[in-house]
């Protein structure tokens, strides 16, 4: 299991419920587990609030884990990782005197003394980890942390012993692993990040690389995990859009090279493509890390054959990354009990009831599952053909097909539950208050919001769902009115010809739609020539009526990918737009005072939604017990973390 910082690290009482996270995917059979970051010393936390394992009484805090873990059978190393200049902090050090594009914060650079002080405050760190009875340590030498800001020229512009030739700038983590060895003895597993592709300019040349890898075995280090791209690198690497074990090829390339073994990582979210990367010899192990927040029994399904049961990670970032970059307990979007399980459990209910759950997407779904978890006798009504609601449209957008796998899942746990499911049947206040249910749950979801301008009617015009869902014909020239996580997700399918047997990118092609050199003949492996992407079968205008960047409220760690993603279709952006008419001429606007004709064939609406709860106030009165949860209950921000959040604290207090 890969590191992920969880929050639960930095918050009062977060420590046993960090010793009841672990201990559940211990529990589930991974083979090693990594925490989370913690820093060597203050200067080296993520933030002003963070901890750092310098002294004996902070290591006995984190007893509580380890022996939590071993007591389930597990072992656990634990993350020494220096933020450097990445740290939200005013008092950012780092290799020289700089600023990361992703802090507001400047940093200084470290003085001679000072980065020896750093190293032993490393080796500190690693005997603190041996003191709270931790199996190991991982160095973290990549993803741009300080580090990796010490061995490349980007950074490093010392002038002593600890800067210049590459040589010199490789020290720092040499020494960290050299005497980190001494000090905690042979037996003690120390696993060392490399960055095997920084994807910045001015980063390490694959020569470096293999250089460094055999000087870390040399230094003492007990496994190398792979360090894939620097946080600041415009090349997405782990997001969804990424193909799945996208990044094995550069573990592959140092196979052989020494003789500990290697991790592959990235985007490795099911067994069968944990199995593929071993298979492919990519790597000798293999690590997850946002899997096991979707399902901490990923491994023991694997083993007892339970694949279908697998509750997948469909790397969308929304409650993980997200949250732990805006200083919120970390979790996950399929699985909000991740790092939520002293809290959030279906234990069985002592007063058995029959219920009703009206709606099957995400949040239907889980308040049906969960409901059933605790022995109630559960129906489920859905007016389609089909579980999965909004998913169903989600899984249709380039980069992420893998919202279907959370159908497949749900499905399979309808099933094993013994969830009475009716589809094809549209639930009425008659039919529900006929049937002698305890409680309704409604879970309708919501209808695309009507636009009201000239012409809102005309032929041309569309709702995302009919785009989506309907799979009504496009044009070859499109607006699309909306531009928040709809907007984005429609113009990227229409962005890609979807005529073809799949959209979906393999690796090679991936890596040259985003300017990645397989071939690694730059430092860093970028591409010389820069992103190379599929030209766009239409030309798009996305609009958006307020001022700003647009899709400036998706997500923290991967909006930047979808406005690059369109960017590089050269999709038209266009903001402070007022809608005058369609016509058959196309689209009237006004961009500032300006008027603008678009000639488009068609204009898509993704405009907001609103919530179908219309059996609410019938149920309500005539005495029935009734719940609304997800975009039944508010629509204006469709957000399934949410939905499947409110399904699962609801059913707890059924």
């Amino acid at each position: 299991m890969g590191s992920m910082h969880t929050m639960l690290e930095d918050i009062p009482g977060g420590i046993d419920r960090l010793a009841a996270f672990y201990a559940e995917r211990a529990r589930g059979q991974v083979g090693l587990i990594v925490t989370g970051c913690i820093a060597p010393n203050l200067e080296g936390r993520a933030l002003p609030m963070g901890h750092a394992m310098d002294n004996e009484a902070e290591a006995e805090k984190h007893r509580v884990v380890t022996k939590a873990v071993h007591d389930e059978g597990g072992k656990i190393c634990m993350q020494i990782l220096h933020v450097g200049r990445y740290g939200y902090s005013p008092d950012n050090v780092s290799s020289s005197e700089t600023k990361a594009p992703i802090s507001p914060f400047p940093s200084r650079a470290l003085t001679t003394d000072e980065v020896e002080k750093t190293i032993a405050d490393y080796v500190q760190s690693a005997r603190m980890a041996q003191h709270a009875h931790y199996d190991g340590v991982e160095i973290m030498g990549s993803e741009g942390y300080l580090i990796n800001q010490f061995i490349v020229t980007k950074v490093n512009r010392r002038e002593d012993k600890w800067g210049g030739d590459y040589e010199s700038r490789i020290q720092f983590p040499l020494e960290i692993i050299r005497r980190t060895r001494e000090a905690v003895g042979p037996n003690f597993i120390i696993i060392y990040r490399l960055s095997m592709i920084d994807l910045v300019k001015g980063g390490s040349t694959w020569e470096e690389v293999v250089h460094l890898a055999k000087e870390v075995e040399k230094a003492g280090a007990t496994i190398i995990n792979s360090g894939i791209g620097w946080h600041e690198s415009r090349v997405p690497t782990i997001g969804t859009v990424v193909p799945k074990g996208g990044f094995a090829w550069v573990t592959k390339r140092l196979m052989g090279v020494v003789n500990i073994p290697l991790i592959a990582t990235n985007r490795i979210n099911m067994p069968d493509v944990a199995e593929q990367v071993l298979a492919d010899g990519c790597a000798d192990m293999v690590s997850m890390a946002r899997p096991f927040l979707a399902d901490p029994e990923i491994v023991q399904k694997a083993i007892e054959n339970r694949t279908e049961e697998i509750n997948t990670c469909i790397a969308c970032n929304q409650a993980c990354l997200d949250h732990t970059f805006s200083m919120q307990v970390c979790s996950c979007i399929v699985n909000p009990r991740a790092c939520h399980e002293t809290e959030l459990n279906y234990t069985e209910a002592q007063v058995k009831k029959k219920v009703a759950i009206v709606g099957a997407g995400p949040a239907g779904l889980e308040a049906a599952v969960g409901s059933a978890k605790r022995g109630h006798e559960v129906h489920l009504y859905e007016a389609s053909h089909r579980i999965g609601g909004q998913f169903n449209m989600a899984k249709e957008i380039p980069g992420k097909e893998e919202y279907g796998q959370t159908i497949r899942y749900y499905s399979a746990m309808l099933s094993k539950h013994n969830v009475n499911v009716h589809l094809n049947t549209k639930a009425s206040v008659d039919s529900l208050t006929s049937n002698g249910f305890d409680d309704i749950i409604l879970a309708t979801g919501v209808t695309p919001r009507k636009v009201q301008f000239d012409g809102a009617d005309h032929a041309k015009v569309m709702t995302y769902a009919e785009v989506l869902q309907d799979k009504k014909e496009v044009g070859k020239s499109v607006a699309i009115i909306g531009s928040g996580g709809i907007g984005f997700d429609v113009a990227e399918y229409l962005a890609h010809d979807m005529n073809q047997d799949s959209v979906s990118l393999d690796v090679k092609d991936y890596m040259k739609e985003w300017g990645v050199d397989m071939e690694y003949n730059t430092g860093g492996s970028l591409a010389e020539n820069g992103a190379s992407p599929l030209p766009s079968p239409r030309e798009i205008y996305l609009l958006k009526r307020s001022k700003g960047k647009h899709g400036k409220n998706l997500g923290k760690t991967t909006g930047w990918i979808h406005r690059s993603s369109l960017a590089m279709k050269k999709v038209n952006m266009l903001s402070e737009v007022s809608y005058q008419k369609v016509d058959d001429q196309g689209l009237h606007i006004k961009v500032g005072e300006e008027e603008k004709l678009l000639e488009v064939d068609h204009v898509i609406v993704c405009a907001g939604q609103e919530p179908l709860n219309e059996l609410h106030a019938g149920l309500f009165a005539k005495g029935q017990s009734v719940h609304l949860i997800g975009g039944a209950h508010i629509a204006k921000e469709l957000d399934a973390k949410k939905a499947i959040k409110e399904a699962m604290e609801l059913v707890i207090k059924l």
